[in-house]
């Protein structure tokens, strides 16, 4: 058996009758998440490896125009805010449009905010 796991669906609810799919990533358990360009809104589901639901959020926006937003769950609900990360945020799993899924290694921007260079960490593993 491998390690635990969960899906974690997010849809732009802003596209079609049931919006469209933004990203479905395959993470270990976490309760929180950075998402990389994420839509203005977004609506998340989490799945246990079972199928089963374990949470949801709905219409989540936060202020703001930042590449980098936060998703944070808190006892059951989902928290978003629009961030430029900090060294407290290295280590977390960024998902990327489409379900991509790395790790946060380095991050940097301009005082400015006009510029950021960034890097993350990719692997076939969930650790």
């Amino acid at each position: 058996m491998g390690d635990p796991f969960q899906l974690w669906e997010l849809r732009n609810p802003d596209g079609g009758p049931t919006g469209l799919e933004w990203a479905r990533a395959k993470i270990g358990i976490v309760d929180r998440v950075l998402l990389h360009a994420a839509p203005e809104r977004v609506d998340v589901q989490i799945y246990d490896e079972a199928g089963g639901l374990v949470a949801q959020g709905r219409d989540l926006a936060a202020e703001g125009a930042t590449p980098i937003s936060r998703l944070t769950l808190n006892e059951g609900r989902f928290e978003r805010e629009n961030i430029w990360p900090t060294e407290a945020d290295l280590g977390t799993v960024v998902i990327l449009p489409g379900g991509e899924a790395g790790i946060l290694t380095a991050w940097w921007n301009a005082d400015d905010e006009r510029s950021w260079r960034w890097s993350i960490e990719l692997s076939n593993s969930l650790d």
